[in-house]
This record gives structure tokens, C-alpha cells and sequence, in this order.
């Protein structure tokens, strides 16, 4: 667990160390603590968009004391784990683009709230609290479920933005955004947060049509296959 004052702290200690200049998202509970939203957090989540800029970040908290850890002790058999790095409590979760089954788009990259710049070198983009949803829909742990729960509650959400970005999603070749959008979401109106139906409704119809159009594709595919 970290609290924002050390976060600060420690995201300074990197910047200083790291020599060239770099640049990465915070996302997670990260990013809802930059918003506002928290007050602590259990892993410093953050995504890279360039390889070399995780690398030359990992070398940095390498630095520091931070050592590799297994990624599946917490995300089990999912696609697109981080880099994970630890030190007694406190840990990164260091993506690149790929957020298990999202990816942090360049809509999200347009949306970040707020830069925050640590020495000459180490640059943190903020994500929109609207796409911090997609990312916990993404990990889809209890304290996701909770953070985002949070977030709906107390944030203005433009539910069409939300949908339109699980299309971008859906374009990315993340066929199944749709539905595990709607179905994190209806988790979360089951615990008794109001979530627009229309908006699940939605979401459950264009993933309809989306099994609807991977059906018939691999129809097709077969039939050809025949011939």
C-alpha cells in the first residue's frame, strides 16, 4: 500500500535517476489517486507506449531496489501482463499499450486530465477517469469493481464516449469488449450503483451483433473451405 505523499516521493526519486526523457500513463488506482479519488493505493499502475521507455524505467527502479516479480500470482493465466517489479509492500504494474484485454488507446492518450513532470526526464500522463473504467473492466479484481464503482459515483460519465471507446476496442481486433464492458458494469449496478440501461442495453446489443458477424465469418470461412 502507498499513500499519494510517497508516490510523489518515490515517482521523483525515479525521474531523478532516469537519464533520458520519457514518458508513461498512469492508470488504476494511479490515476484515481491523481483525480482525487483515493488516498492510497496497492500497486503504482502504469502503462508505456514504447518498449524502451518501460525498459529504461524498469532499469530506474531497478536502481532503487525494486526487484522482478511474477506476474501470475495476481493475474493468473490473462494475456498482456505487466512487467511487475516489488519492494516490501509497495508495486508496479508496468504495461505496454495492452492492458490485458484493452488497450490504451490514443482517444485515451487525448483524454489524459493532467501531466505531472518528475526532474528533466520522467513525464506521468493522467488517464480520464471515464477510461480508468475500461482499464478496471480490463483487470476485473474485486478492488477493480469497487474503484470503479467509486468512480461512476461520484464523476460525471459520458456513457455514449464509454461506449464508443469499448468500439474502438472492438476495432483493435477486442472482440469481446462489449460484452465484458456490459457485464462489468451490471456488476456494478447490482451493488447497487445506478447504471443507465439504456447504456448496458446497448452495449449488450452490439455484442449480439458482434457474435452475430463472428458466426457468420466463420461460416463463410467454411464454406470456402469446401469449395
Amino acid at each position: 500500500m502507498i499513500i499519494i505523499e510517497d508516490q510523489q516521493k518515490l515517482l521523483l526519486a525515479i525521474g531523478e535517476t532516469i537519464e533520458k526523457p520519457i514518458t508513461a500513463y498512469a492508470i488504476g488506482g494511479t490515476a484515481m489517486m491523481f483525480n482525487g479519488l483515493k488516498n492510497a493505493t496497492l500497486d503504482i499502475d502504469i502503462v508505456f507506449t514504447k518498449e524502451e521507455d518501460r525498459t529504461i524505467f524498469i532499469d530506474a527502479i531497478k536502481k532503487i531496489g525494486y526487484r522482478h516479480m511474477n506476474s501470475t500470482v495476481v493475474y493468473g493465466a490473462k494475456s498482456n501482463q505487466p512487467k511487475m517489479y516489488s519492494l516490501d509492500t509497495e508495486r508496479f504494474d508496468l504495461f505496454l499499450i495492452d492492458v490485458i484485454d484493452f488497450a490504451f488507446s490514443e482517444d485515451m492518450q487525448k483524454r489524459i486530465t493532467q501531466i505531472h513532470e518528475y526532474g528533466k526526464n520522467l513525464k506521468i500522463c493522467i488517464a480520464h477517469p471515464q477510461d480508468i473504467i475500461i482499464m478496471k473492466c480490463a483487470t476485473d479484481r474485486t478492488k477493480d469493481l469497487e474503484d470503479a464503482k467509486k468512480i461512476i459515483e461520484t464523476q460525471k460519465i459520458d456513457w455514449n464516449a464509454l461506449v464508443q471507446e469499448a468500439a474502438t476496442q472492438v476495432r483493435f481486433g477486442r472482440k469481446e469488449a462489449y460484452f465484458d464492458l456490459g457485464e462489468f458494469l451490471e456488476k456494478i449496478q447490482q451493488t447497487g450503483t445506478k447504471i443507465p440501461q439504456e447504456t448496458l442495453d446497448k452495449l449488450f446489443d452490439l455484442s449480439m451483433k458482434e457474435t452475430k458477424k463472428k458466426k457468420q465469418n466463420q461460416k463463410k470461412h467454411i464454406n470456402h473451405q469446401h469449395l
